[in-house]
Protein backbone atom coordinates (compact mmCIF):
# COMPACT_ATOMS: atom_id res chain seq x y z
CA UNK A 1 0.00 0.00 0.00
CA UNK A 2 1.25 3.18 -0.96
CA UNK A 3 1.13 5.53 1.90
CA UNK A 4 1.00 9.91 1.12
CA UNK A 5 2.57 12.84 3.12
CA UNK A 6 0.39 15.91 3.21
CA UNK A 7 2.35 18.92 1.15
CA UNK A 8 2.94 21.61 4.58
CA UNK A 9 4.53 24.98 5.28
CA UNK A 10 8.05 24.71 5.05
CA UNK A 11 8.76 27.59 7.74
CA UNK A 12 9.20 25.66 10.81
CA UNK A 13 11.12 22.25 9.01
CA UNK A 14 14.65 23.35 10.31
CA UNK A 15 13.18 23.42 13.97
CA UNK A 16 11.21 20.04 12.90
CA UNK A 17 14.09 18.38 12.49
CA UNK A 18 15.87 19.22 15.50
CA UNK A 19 12.76 18.49 17.48
CA UNK A 20 12.19 15.06 15.46
CA UNK A 21 15.80 13.45 17.09
CA UNK A 22 14.29 14.31 20.69
CA UNK A 23 12.79 11.64 22.54
CA UNK A 24 9.84 11.26 21.84
CA UNK A 25 7.95 11.35 25.12
CA UNK A 26 10.05 14.54 26.26
CA UNK A 27 7.07 16.68 26.29
CA UNK A 28 4.72 14.09 27.82
CA UNK A 29 7.33 13.82 31.01
CA UNK A 30 7.39 17.81 31.27
CA UNK A 31 3.86 17.44 31.57
CA UNK A 32 3.44 19.92 28.09
CA UNK A 33 2.99 18.62 24.47
CA UNK A 34 0.63 16.29 22.98
CA UNK A 35 0.31 12.99 24.46
CA UNK A 36 1.90 10.10 22.95
CA UNK A 37 -0.20 7.35 21.79
CA UNK A 38 0.81 3.20 22.13
CA UNK A 39 -1.03 0.16 21.92
CA UNK A 40 -0.72 0.36 25.89
CA UNK A 41 -2.25 3.52 26.37
CA UNK A 42 -4.86 4.31 23.32
CA UNK A 43 -7.92 2.26 24.68
CA UNK A 44 -8.13 3.89 27.95
CA UNK A 45 -7.37 7.76 26.05
CA UNK A 46 -10.12 7.25 23.97
CA UNK A 47 -12.54 5.99 26.38
CA UNK A 48 -11.95 8.67 29.49
CA UNK A 49 -12.06 11.69 27.42
CA UNK A 50 -14.58 13.99 25.75
CA UNK A 51 -12.79 14.83 22.66
CA UNK A 52 -9.11 13.46 21.64
CA UNK A 53 -7.38 15.19 18.83
CA UNK A 54 -4.92 12.95 17.07
CA UNK A 55 -2.07 14.04 14.95
CA UNK A 56 -0.86 10.25 13.10
CA UNK A 57 2.50 11.27 11.96
CA UNK A 58 5.81 9.57 10.42
CA UNK A 59 9.65 10.76 11.19
CA UNK A 60 10.27 9.98 7.77
CA UNK A 61 7.98 12.48 6.77
CA UNK A 62 9.24 16.01 6.33
CA UNK A 63 5.69 17.92 6.70
CA UNK A 64 4.97 15.42 9.84
CA UNK A 65 8.08 17.17 11.15
CA UNK A 66 7.12 20.32 10.05
CA UNK A 67 3.72 20.55 11.52
CA UNK A 68 5.20 19.06 15.02
CA UNK A 69 6.49 22.34 16.91
CA UNK A 70 3.13 23.54 15.99
CA UNK A 71 0.49 20.28 17.48
CA UNK A 72 3.27 20.40 20.51
CA UNK A 73 2.77 24.18 21.19
CA UNK A 74 -0.94 24.04 20.65
CA UNK A 75 -1.25 21.09 23.01
CA UNK A 76 0.43 22.67 25.24
CA UNK A 77 -1.97 25.79 25.56
CA UNK A 78 -5.12 23.61 25.47
CA UNK A 79 -4.04 21.43 28.36
CA UNK A 80 -3.96 24.74 30.39
CA UNK A 81 -6.93 26.06 28.78
CA UNK A 82 -9.17 23.10 29.81
CA UNK A 83 -6.96 21.34 32.86
CA UNK A 84 -10.27 19.19 33.69
CA UNK A 85 -9.51 15.60 33.56
CA UNK A 86 -11.68 13.96 31.17
CA UNK A 87 -12.32 16.91 28.49
CA UNK A 88 -9.82 16.64 25.93
CA UNK A 89 -6.53 15.55 24.92
CA UNK A 90 -4.41 16.35 21.94
CA UNK A 91 -2.30 13.01 21.52
CA UNK A 92 0.03 12.08 18.31
CA UNK A 93 0.96 8.44 16.94
CA UNK A 94 4.30 7.27 15.36
CA UNK A 95 2.64 5.54 12.71
CA UNK A 96 5.63 3.52 12.02
CA UNK A 97 6.16 2.80 15.48
CA UNK A 98 2.34 1.89 16.07
CA UNK A 99 1.54 0.09 12.78
CA UNK A 100 -1.40 -1.37 13.87
CA UNK A 101 -2.95 1.98 15.73
CA UNK A 102 -2.12 3.40 12.47
CA UNK A 103 -4.35 0.19 10.56
CA UNK A 104 -7.13 0.71 12.79
CA UNK A 105 -7.62 4.63 11.84
CA UNK A 106 -7.55 3.58 8.21
CA UNK A 107 -4.15 5.92 7.67
CA UNK A 108 -2.79 6.49 4.79
CA UNK A 109 -1.56 9.91 4.59
CA UNK A 110 1.05 11.86 6.44
CA UNK A 111 0.15 13.91 8.83
CA UNK A 112 -3.46 13.29 9.59
CA UNK A 113 -5.52 14.65 12.06
CA UNK A 114 -8.72 12.74 13.36
CA UNK A 115 -10.95 13.62 16.03
CA UNK A 116 -12.57 10.65 18.18
CA UNK A 117 -15.46 12.17 20.32
CA UNK A 118 -16.52 9.79 22.99
CA UNK A 119 -14.57 6.86 21.85
CA UNK A 120 -15.75 7.00 18.54
CA UNK A 121 -14.11 8.43 15.43
CA UNK A 122 -15.81 11.74 13.52
CA UNK A 123 -17.04 11.27 10.32
CA UNK A 124 -14.65 14.66 9.35
CA UNK A 125 -10.58 14.76 9.18
CA UNK A 126 -9.27 17.92 10.17
CA UNK A 127 -8.43 19.85 7.18
CA UNK A 128 -8.47 23.48 8.52
CA UNK A 129 -5.42 25.57 8.87
CA UNK A 130 -2.60 24.29 10.69
CA UNK A 131 -1.33 26.72 12.84
CA UNK A 132 -1.42 26.89 17.17
CA UNK A 133 -4.25 29.14 16.86
CA UNK A 134 -6.48 27.61 14.32
CA UNK A 135 -5.85 24.36 16.41
CA UNK A 136 -7.18 26.65 19.99
CA UNK A 137 -10.37 27.87 17.82
CA UNK A 138 -10.97 24.49 16.43
CA UNK A 139 -10.80 22.62 19.79
CA UNK A 140 -12.87 25.60 21.80
CA UNK A 141 -15.36 25.29 18.96
CA UNK A 142 -15.64 21.14 19.78
CA UNK A 143 -16.39 21.58 22.84
CA UNK A 144 -19.17 24.28 23.32
CA UNK A 145 -21.98 22.92 24.54
CA UNK A 146 -23.68 21.88 21.40
CA UNK A 147 -27.21 22.09 23.47
CA UNK A 148 -29.90 24.84 23.66
CA UNK A 149 -31.92 25.69 26.79
CA UNK A 150 -35.52 26.90 26.36
CA UNK A 151 -37.10 28.29 28.93
CA UNK A 152 -40.59 28.69 28.27
CA UNK A 153 -42.41 25.54 26.03
CA UNK A 154 -43.89 28.21 23.20
CA UNK A 155 -40.03 28.58 21.97
CA UNK A 156 -40.34 24.74 20.50
CA UNK A 157 -42.73 25.94 18.14
CA UNK A 158 -40.35 28.90 16.67
CA UNK A 159 -37.52 26.36 15.88
CA UNK A 160 -36.09 25.68 12.61
CA UNK A 161 -38.44 23.19 11.14
CA UNK A 162 -35.82 22.02 8.22
CA UNK A 163 -33.71 20.76 10.78
CA UNK A 164 -33.68 17.38 12.36
CA UNK A 165 -33.95 17.78 16.48
CA UNK A 166 -33.79 16.05 19.32
CA UNK A 167 -35.16 17.36 22.62
CA UNK A 168 -34.96 16.30 26.17
CA UNK A 169 -37.34 17.31 29.10
CA UNK A 170 -35.91 17.27 32.62
CA UNK A 171 -36.41 18.09 36.19
CA UNK A 172 -32.82 19.40 36.46
CA UNK A 173 -29.50 19.26 35.01
CA UNK A 174 -27.22 17.29 37.95
CA UNK A 175 -28.87 14.03 37.24
CA UNK A 176 -26.64 10.81 35.16
CA UNK A 177 -29.37 11.12 32.57
CA UNK A 178 -28.72 14.77 31.45
CA UNK A 179 -24.96 13.64 31.31
CA UNK A 180 -25.66 11.25 28.97
CA UNK A 181 -27.47 12.98 27.04
CA UNK A 182 -24.96 15.40 26.63
CA UNK A 183 -22.42 13.05 25.52
CA UNK A 184 -24.63 12.19 23.01
CA UNK A 185 -25.29 15.39 21.75
CA UNK A 186 -21.54 16.34 21.35
CA UNK A 187 -21.76 13.21 19.05
CA UNK A 188 -24.12 14.27 16.95
CA UNK A 189 -24.33 17.84 16.91
CA UNK A 190 -23.00 18.30 13.52
CA UNK A 191 -26.62 16.50 12.59
CA UNK A 192 -29.22 17.16 15.34
CA UNK A 193 -30.43 20.21 16.99
CA UNK A 194 -30.46 19.44 20.66
CA UNK A 195 -32.65 21.67 22.77
CA UNK A 196 -33.58 21.10 27.07
CA UNK A 197 -36.06 22.15 29.41
CA UNK A 198 -35.66 21.68 32.96
CA UNK A 199 -37.85 22.10 35.88
CA UNK A 200 -41.19 25.00 35.15
CA UNK A 201 -39.96 24.76 31.22
CA UNK A 202 -40.47 21.69 30.39
CA UNK A 203 -42.68 19.95 33.58
CA UNK A 204 -45.79 19.95 31.58
CA UNK A 205 -44.25 17.25 28.50
CA UNK A 206 -42.81 14.07 31.54
CA UNK A 207 -43.45 12.51 34.95
CA UNK A 208 -41.99 13.71 37.84
CA UNK A 209 -38.81 12.25 38.19
CA UNK A 210 -38.99 10.66 34.95
CA UNK A 211 -36.96 12.78 32.12
CA UNK A 212 -38.03 12.42 28.70
CA UNK A 213 -36.57 12.42 25.42
CA UNK A 214 -38.10 13.06 22.17
CA UNK A 215 -36.83 13.32 18.22
CA UNK A 216 -38.69 15.77 15.90
CA UNK A 217 -38.14 15.31 12.08
CA UNK A 218 -37.68 18.12 9.77
CA UNK A 219 -41.34 19.56 9.21
CA UNK A 220 -40.74 20.87 5.94
CA UNK A 221 -40.33 17.23 4.46
CA UNK A 222 -42.87 14.99 7.47
CA UNK A 223 -45.71 15.92 9.09
CA UNK A 224 -44.83 12.87 11.49
CA UNK A 225 -45.34 13.54 15.49
CA UNK A 226 -42.47 13.30 17.89
CA UNK A 227 -40.96 10.25 18.40
CA UNK A 228 -39.99 8.91 22.02
CA UNK A 229 -37.30 7.13 23.19
CA UNK A 230 -38.08 3.95 24.93
CA UNK A 231 -35.04 2.82 25.78
CA UNK A 232 -32.24 3.56 28.78
CA UNK A 233 -31.39 6.84 29.30
CA UNK A 234 -28.23 5.68 31.61
CA UNK A 235 -26.96 3.63 28.63
CA UNK A 236 -24.87 5.81 26.39
CA UNK A 237 -24.22 3.08 23.69
CA UNK A 238 -28.25 2.60 23.33
CA UNK A 239 -28.92 6.06 23.24
CA UNK A 240 -26.34 6.84 20.90
CA UNK A 241 -27.33 4.22 18.75
CA UNK A 242 -31.20 5.57 18.26
CA UNK A 243 -30.35 9.18 18.20
CA UNK A 244 -27.84 8.35 15.47
CA UNK A 245 -30.76 6.48 13.59
CA UNK A 246 -32.92 9.47 14.13
CA UNK A 247 -30.53 12.43 12.84
CA UNK A 248 -28.25 11.14 10.52
CA UNK A 249 -31.06 10.02 7.60
CA UNK A 250 -31.58 7.76 4.85
CA UNK A 251 -31.32 10.11 2.29
CA UNK A 252 -28.96 12.97 2.77
CA UNK A 253 -28.73 16.97 0.81
CA UNK A 254 -25.34 17.32 -0.56
CA UNK A 255 -23.60 20.89 -0.85
CA UNK A 256 -20.36 22.17 -1.35
CA UNK A 257 -19.70 21.98 1.99
CA UNK A 258 -20.16 18.59 3.29
CA UNK A 259 -19.08 16.86 -0.44
CA UNK A 260 -15.50 16.26 0.05
CA UNK A 261 -16.85 14.10 3.47
CA UNK A 262 -19.54 12.12 1.32
CA UNK A 263 -17.08 11.21 -1.31
CA UNK A 264 -14.59 10.52 1.21
CA UNK A 265 -17.17 7.57 2.10
CA UNK A 266 -16.47 5.99 -1.25
CA UNK A 267 -19.87 5.09 -2.36
CA UNK A 268 -21.98 5.76 -6.04
CA UNK A 269 -24.27 8.76 -5.78
CA UNK A 270 -27.91 7.78 -6.61
CA UNK A 271 -28.63 11.55 -6.77
CA UNK A 272 -32.24 13.74 -7.49
CA UNK A 273 -31.70 16.79 -8.90
CA UNK A 274 -34.32 19.46 -7.87
CA UNK A 275 -35.79 22.94 -7.94
CA UNK A 276 -34.82 25.01 -4.92
CA UNK A 277 -38.03 25.13 -3.60
CA UNK A 278 -39.30 21.39 -4.99
CA UNK A 279 -40.47 20.11 -1.47
CA UNK A 280 -42.62 17.21 -3.28
CA UNK A 281 -40.07 15.90 -5.14
CA UNK A 282 -37.74 15.41 -2.29
CA UNK A 283 -40.43 13.92 -0.72
CA UNK A 284 -41.38 11.08 -3.44
CA UNK A 285 -37.82 10.51 -3.85
CA UNK A 286 -37.23 9.79 -0.19
CA UNK A 287 -40.01 7.79 -0.02
CA UNK A 288 -39.37 5.23 -2.14
CA UNK A 289 -35.99 5.12 -1.10
CA UNK A 290 -37.02 4.25 2.38
CA UNK A 291 -39.43 1.89 1.63
CA UNK A 292 -37.74 0.26 -1.68
CA UNK A 293 -34.11 0.18 -1.29
CA UNK A 294 -33.43 0.51 2.08
CA UNK A 295 -31.43 -2.92 2.17
CA UNK A 296 -29.02 -1.00 -0.46
CA UNK A 297 -27.45 1.57 1.81
CA UNK A 298 -24.12 -0.54 2.87
CA UNK A 299 -23.91 -0.32 -1.32
CA UNK A 300 -24.93 3.20 -2.07
CA UNK A 301 -25.63 6.54 -1.16
CA UNK A 302 -28.82 8.06 -1.76
CA UNK A 303 -28.64 12.33 -1.69
CA UNK A 304 -30.81 15.41 -2.95
CA UNK A 305 -28.99 18.44 -4.92
CA UNK A 306 -30.21 21.90 -5.60
CA UNK A 307 -30.23 21.72 -9.29
CA UNK A 308 -29.04 25.09 -9.67
CA UNK A 309 -26.29 25.14 -7.36
CA UNK A 310 -25.39 21.81 -9.45
CA UNK A 311 -25.49 22.89 -12.54
CA UNK A 312 -22.33 21.84 -13.50
CA UNK A 313 -23.40 18.47 -13.52
CA UNK A 314 -26.72 18.74 -14.73
CA UNK A 315 -24.46 19.99 -18.38
CA UNK A 316 -22.61 17.20 -18.32
CA UNK A 317 -25.81 14.94 -18.42
CA UNK A 318 -27.36 17.25 -21.38
CA UNK A 319 -29.92 18.83 -18.87
CA UNK A 320 -30.12 22.08 -17.33
CA UNK A 321 -32.43 23.24 -13.99
CA UNK A 322 -35.38 23.38 -16.72
CA UNK A 323 -35.24 19.63 -17.29
CA UNK A 324 -35.93 19.36 -13.15
CA UNK A 325 -36.29 16.94 -11.46
CA UNK A 326 -33.97 14.12 -12.73
CA UNK A 327 -32.13 11.33 -10.94
CA UNK A 328 -28.95 10.22 -11.93
CA UNK A 329 -26.47 8.08 -11.00
CA UNK A 330 -22.50 8.83 -10.31
CA UNK A 331 -20.31 6.32 -9.76
CA UNK A 332 -16.89 8.15 -9.80
CA UNK A 333 -15.78 7.03 -13.12
CA UNK A 334 -19.38 7.91 -15.26
CA UNK A 335 -22.73 9.56 -14.33
CA UNK A 336 -25.78 7.56 -15.94
CA UNK A 337 -29.59 9.35 -16.13
CA UNK A 338 -32.35 7.62 -14.79
CA UNK A 339 -34.89 7.59 -17.81
CA UNK A 340 -37.63 9.42 -16.21
CA UNK A 341 -38.39 10.18 -12.66
CA UNK A 342 -41.53 9.82 -12.46
CA UNK A 343 -41.22 5.80 -13.07
CA UNK A 344 -39.90 5.73 -9.67
CA UNK A 345 -43.79 4.83 -8.44
CA UNK A 346 -43.46 1.82 -10.83
CA UNK A 347 -42.43 -0.94 -8.55
CA UNK A 348 -38.91 -2.10 -8.72
CA UNK A 349 -37.78 0.65 -11.60
CA UNK A 350 -35.50 2.66 -9.24
CA UNK A 351 -33.75 -0.80 -8.05
CA UNK A 352 -33.50 -2.07 -11.56
CA UNK A 353 -31.30 0.76 -11.85
CA UNK A 354 -29.22 0.22 -9.03
CA UNK A 355 -28.80 -3.44 -10.83
CA UNK A 356 -27.97 -2.29 -13.76
CA UNK A 357 -25.02 -0.32 -12.28
CA UNK A 358 -23.68 -2.91 -10.11
CA UNK A 359 -23.73 -5.53 -12.94
CA UNK A 360 -21.99 -3.35 -15.52
CA UNK A 361 -25.42 -3.01 -17.78
CA UNK A 362 -25.53 0.65 -17.96
CA UNK A 363 -21.52 0.86 -18.44
CA UNK A 364 -21.95 -1.63 -21.28
CA UNK A 365 -25.10 -0.34 -22.99
CA UNK A 366 -24.13 3.23 -22.98
CA UNK A 367 -20.82 1.66 -24.99
CA UNK A 368 -22.41 -0.95 -26.83
CA UNK A 369 -26.49 -0.58 -27.10
CA UNK A 370 -29.34 -2.24 -25.14
CA UNK A 371 -28.10 -6.07 -24.18
CA UNK A 372 -29.82 -8.44 -26.27
CA UNK A 373 -32.41 -9.59 -23.75
CA UNK A 374 -33.38 -5.96 -22.82
CA UNK A 375 -36.76 -4.50 -24.46
CA UNK A 376 -35.44 -0.92 -23.35
CA UNK A 377 -33.83 1.95 -25.01
CA UNK A 378 -30.89 2.78 -23.53
CA UNK A 379 -30.82 6.85 -22.00
CA UNK A 380 -28.47 9.03 -24.47
CA UNK A 381 -26.76 11.72 -22.96
CA UNK A 382 -25.52 14.64 -25.63
CA UNK A 383 -24.65 13.90 -29.22
CA UNK A 384 -24.45 10.00 -30.08
CA UNK A 385 -20.72 8.96 -30.94
CA UNK A 386 -19.44 5.62 -32.19
CA UNK A 387 -18.62 3.88 -29.58
CA UNK A 388 -20.71 6.41 -27.05
CA UNK A 389 -18.84 7.27 -23.75
CA UNK A 390 -20.92 7.92 -20.50
CA UNK A 391 -20.78 10.93 -19.23
CA UNK A 392 -17.52 11.89 -17.22
CA UNK A 393 -18.22 11.93 -13.07
CA UNK A 394 -18.44 15.38 -11.65
CA UNK A 395 -18.60 14.77 -8.24
CA UNK A 396 -14.83 13.04 -8.09
CA UNK A 397 -13.62 16.22 -8.53
CA UNK A 398 -15.39 17.14 -5.20
CA UNK A 399 -13.20 14.41 -3.52
CA UNK A 400 -9.72 15.56 -1.39
CA UNK A 401 -7.42 16.91 -3.61
CA UNK A 402 -4.54 14.34 -5.04
CA UNK A 403 -2.50 17.22 -5.40
CA UNK A 404 -3.10 17.51 -1.16
CA UNK A 405 -0.47 14.39 -0.96
CA UNK A 406 1.94 14.15 -3.56
CA UNK A 407 5.02 13.15 -1.78
CA UNK A 408 5.27 9.29 -1.81
CA UNK A 409 7.53 7.82 0.74
CA UNK A 410 9.79 5.96 -2.03
CA UNK A 411 10.43 8.92 -2.97
CA UNK A 412 12.27 10.84 -0.28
Amino acid sequence: MLVFCDIFDFRVFAFACLLAFLPNNLANDANEGAVSLTQQNIDMTLASNELVFINFYAQWCRFSNSLAPIFEEAATKIRSAFPEPGRVVMAKVDCEKESSIASRFHITKYPTLKVIRNGQPTKREYRGQRSVEAFEEFIKKQLEDPIKEFYNLKELTNLDDKKRMIIGYFDRKDVPEYEMFRRVATNLKDDCQFHVGFGNASKAMHPPGEPIIVFRSDKALSNDEDETYHGSLNNFDELNVWAQEKCVPLVREITFENAEELTEEGLPFLILFHAPHDIESVKMYKDVVTRTLIDEKQNINFLTADGVKFAHPLHHLGKTPADLPLIAIDSFRHMYLFPNFHDIHIEGKLKGFLRDLYSGKLHREFHYGPDPSSNEVPQIVGQIKVPTTPPESTFKKLAPSKNRYTLLKDEL
